[in-house]
């Protein structure tokens, strides 16, 4: 179907008209224990300001039957996925019952059979405006409404919603009907509806009753990981409360696992993840904190996008940079991960350098005319960059300048709808300043200030014509003492022109942007570069180690330092590297300019130095399990296969018997044996994506084959982070050569990809050739970004990619 997007226009002009009232919606599941049609009839009711007018109803289903007022409708009026309204009264209701059979593409709903037990799971996630693909609605966020869902479902299936059920009857011919009460007045992409014979497990605690649900499969997983479950959503829910001086309103607080979503989505009271987060093995520290991150990052949107919603997608990127930086607040201040935010700055954030320091960058506050244009720009400008910039902004005004703004913006507009100008005056009024100037430097202009240190001075340099922006920021000195770096001396600084004096005293190493409270490249002087570089591991904060590495990155793509050096400098501190939220992300940042980023020359050096560190590493309880999957991904010497076989029998480690065949499959060719047989031994339900990843790896055109059509063909890779795994896997810097006319199959694909926007982003971004890519890749792939027939995320990643691509082809020269 041709579909129509919403307009600015055309939604203003709605919500001048309009007001909703009410939404029941009685959904029918019945269909998919063993089809592909969900049934929805949509019962609206609604005032209208000008009686007489017109407006149109969103549905992208299949409209069966209509009515307006009691006036039946002809469903062939239905076009685009709308569905004419003429005539209005002031008071109306409408009914439209409609069926969709689109249900295993990921747009608004799935449907998805575990492969290992043959039991249906069915989600719904509505963000930005896929609600009308499954019933009629205003799918506009300013239209609220209290939402009543009434859903018959198969006799064996578990139904969740925003609300706790009221009642579950039994229905005819094996079936229930669960009837949920009046949800807030919530806008239409965050309310849910999911479905199957979920694992279901419930605990009160706090006056909350707290429910966590899987498939059948995951059972083991999820219990596993229950209690630090539990402990990271009741932190959270105490942290939010107090800080935002609005407890969660709603006593029910679901959170549902689900197969086939490449994330997770803010549903009002009933939060759903893609069940990759469920760990198929005992988790690292860094899975642990990736999880709470992802269980506070939704949790804050119960406030900011839930209770207070955006008018307009324009501030789309506000809802989601708040969430992000609320969940990072939140695990440094209320949870054992005190060093979030050094893990977030080494890891997480060279991912908005990338971006914003490139072709790709874009405002974090854009124009956005309709709702096809609401997610091309849904990157990591708006969640990293955008975390970054309110992380500078309560810098610059004072934590309780900023909490005091919060706490006046939720108590002001509860239940409504905002433009940014309310949020940015709620903390004007607290802080006693006007942000004007602050708003249009830091959100209306692209790309990254460099901020240099030269001779007592900081010189800032925006990359447009116009001033840097204002950056609050520390500058912390440290004087070599043998094996130690001492601290001397911390500054603090304002900048708020382009040069800047400030007092410092004489020290080996200056950090500019210690603490890391702003978003800033950093060109250290050379004497400081020589310092951070020998002695990383020696300076005595996590964050001021992190800011090192992150700088290093930095450096990588701005061409001012050889990945040799870079590498050297990480690998080199991974030997004395104890910190748990530092650990996983250095051994990361060391893989990848190893793998990635060093030259054909430098590279095999790198790796065998990695995979040394990595086995003194191993000798530490505490980091043993990274150590050995680092390891698993660098063995080179027969000490190195030595110790990892050793730990693959000892521990039993499935995982990491998986990591270690990969590795053989790249080095010496694919073993089907050894796969089957751990196969055989693998209860995870996605088992068979590790099989690809172990293909993947190997250096044979027939199994780059198979993982190719199970990636663009039979689409059999699940959502989640198995994709960005089996890409990365698959492109070997090792294997440029045969893998060369795969760099052009994949510029041949992306105008052919189908199925959700979150599906269709994991793929472009996981099978992207960032090891193998050429110049003659390059070319293609800039032409291609230029094509306005393909979608604006697929060119916005195309030339996000070629960037960093280009950057790694210049600095292996170096």
């Amino acid at each position: 179907m041709d579909v129509a997007s919403l307009t600015r226009a055309e939604a203003e002009e709605r919500s001048r008209l309009l007001e909703v009232t009410r939404y029941d919606l009685d959904v029918d599941l019945t269909g998919l224990l063993e089809g592909d049609t969900l049934r929805a009839v949509s019962t609206v009711t609604f005032t209208c300001a000008e009686p007489g007018a017109s407006t149109f109803v969103d549905c992208v289903a299949d409209v069966e039957r209509a009515e307006l007022n009691g006036v039946a409708l002809d469903p062939a009026d239905a076009s685009r996925g709308r569905l004419p309204l003429r005539d209005l009264q002031a008071e109306n209701v409408l009914v439209v019952a409609s069926a969709q059979s689109d249900t295993a593409s990921s747009n608004g709903v799935q449907r998805t059979v575990d492969a290992s037990d043959g039991l249906v799971y069915v989600w719904t996630s509505f963000e930005p405006d896929e609600a009308r693909r499954v019933w009629a609605c205003f799918d506009q966020p300013d239209l609220k409404a209290p939402h009543r869902f009434v859903v018959r479902a198969p006799e064996s299936w578990t139904v969740t919603s925003n609300t706790g059920p009221e009642s579950v009857t039994p229905a005819p011919e094996g079936t229930r009907t669960w009837a949920f009460p009046d949800t807030p007045r919530l806008s239409t992409y965050v309310v849910v509806v999911n479905a199957g014979p979920f694992h279901e497990v419930r605990q009160q605690h706090d006056g909350y009753d707290l429910g966590f649900y899987c498939r059948q499969s995951l059972v083991h997983a999820l219990e596993r990981d229950l209690d630090d479950l539990v402990t990271i959503t009741r932190q959270g829910l105490a942290f939010f409360g107090e800080r935002f001086g609005a407890p969660f309103p709603q006593q029910r607080y679901d959170q549902v696992f689900v197969p086939d979503l490449g994330g997770a989505m803010e549903n009002w009271g009933c939060v759903t993840y893609g069940d990759a987060q469920l760990s198929r093995t005992p988790p690292s520290h860094a899975q642990r904190a990736l999880l709470a991150e992802f269980v506070l990052h939704e949790m804050a949107h119960m406030w900011f996008g839930d209770l207070v919603t955006m008018r307009w997608w324009d501030d789309l990127w506000l809802n989601e940079a708040f969430a992000s930086w609320a969940s990072n607040w939140a695990l440094s201040r209320a949870t054992e991960y005190v060093d979030q935010w050094a893990g977030f700055l080494a890891i997480a954030k060279r991912a908005a350098y990338e971006l914003d320091m490139g072709p790709a960058r874009h405002p974090i506050r854009a124009e956005v005319p309709d709702v096809d244009h609401a997610t091309a720009n849904f990157d990591a400008i708006t969640y990293v960059k955008g975390q970054s910039v309110l992380h500078q902004l309560m810098a610059y005004l004072g934590e309780d300048a900023f909490v005091a703004g919060l706490r006046a913006y939720f108590r002001d507009h509860a239940w409504g709808n905002t433009r940014l100008d309310d949020l940015m005056s709620a903390f004007g009024a607290a802080a006693g300043t006007d942000l004007t100037g602050w708003t249009a430097a830091w959100l209306d202009r692209a790309g990254t200030d460099t901020l240099r240190l030269v001779d007592g001075t900081i010189h800032a340099e925006s990359p447009d014509d116009q001033p840097p922006r204002p950056h609050r920021l520390s500058v912390a000195s440290y004087a070599a003492d043998g094996e130690a770096l001492l601290p001397v001396a911390s500054a603090d600084v304002l900048l708020s022109e382009p040069v800047t004096p400030v007092d410092l005293p004489v020290a080996d190493l200056h950090l500019v942007n210690a603490g890391d409270t702003t978003f800033a490249a950093v060109r250290p002087d050379e004497a400081s570069l020589r310092t951070m570089l020998d002695r990383l591991g020696q300076l005595p904060e996590p964050l001021s180690r992190a800011l090192v590495v992150a700088t290093v990155n930095q450096l990588l793509l701005l061409g001012e330092l050889a990945p040799r050096e870079g590498g050297r400098a990480v690998i080199r501190a991974l030997r004395t590297e104890r910190n748990p939220s530092l650990v996983e992300p250095f051994l990361s940042v060391a893989l990848t300019i190893s793998d990635r980023w060093a030259s054909p020359t430098d590279s095999p050096g790198l790796m065998e130095s990695l995979a040394d560190s990595a086995v003194v590493l191993a000798g530490v309880a505490e980091h043993r399990q990274p150590a050995l999957r680092t390891l698993a991904a660098t063995a080179t010497t027969d000490e190195h296969w030595e110790v990892l076989d050793k730990a693959v029998a000892e521990a039993d480690d499935l995982d990491l018997a998986w990591r270690a065949t990969t590795r053989r499959s790249e080095l010496s060719g694919y073993d089907d044996r050894a796969v089957q047989r751990l196969l055989d031994q693998d209860r995870d339900p996605e088992a068979h994506v590790k099989r690809l990843r172990a293909l993947a790896a190997a250096p044979d055109t027939d199994a780059k084959e198979q993982v190719w059509d199970a990636v663009f063909v039979h689409h059999t890779v699940p959502a989640g982070r198995d994709t960005l795994d089996l890409g990365a896997t698959f492109w070997r810097p090792t294997q440029a050569d045969l893998l060369r006319p795969y760099t052009r199959r994949y510029l041949e694909e992306l105008p052919r990809l189908t199925g959700g926007l979150l599906h269709q982003g994991l793929v472009i971004r996981a099978m992207f050739p960032y090891g193998t890519g050429d110049e003659t890749f390059l070319e293609g792939a800039q032409a291609l970004a230029a094509d306005q027939s393909l979608g604006a995320y697929a060119r916005n990643t195309l030339r996000a990619g070629s960037f960093t691509l280009s950057r790694i082809l210049a600095a292996r020269a170096l």
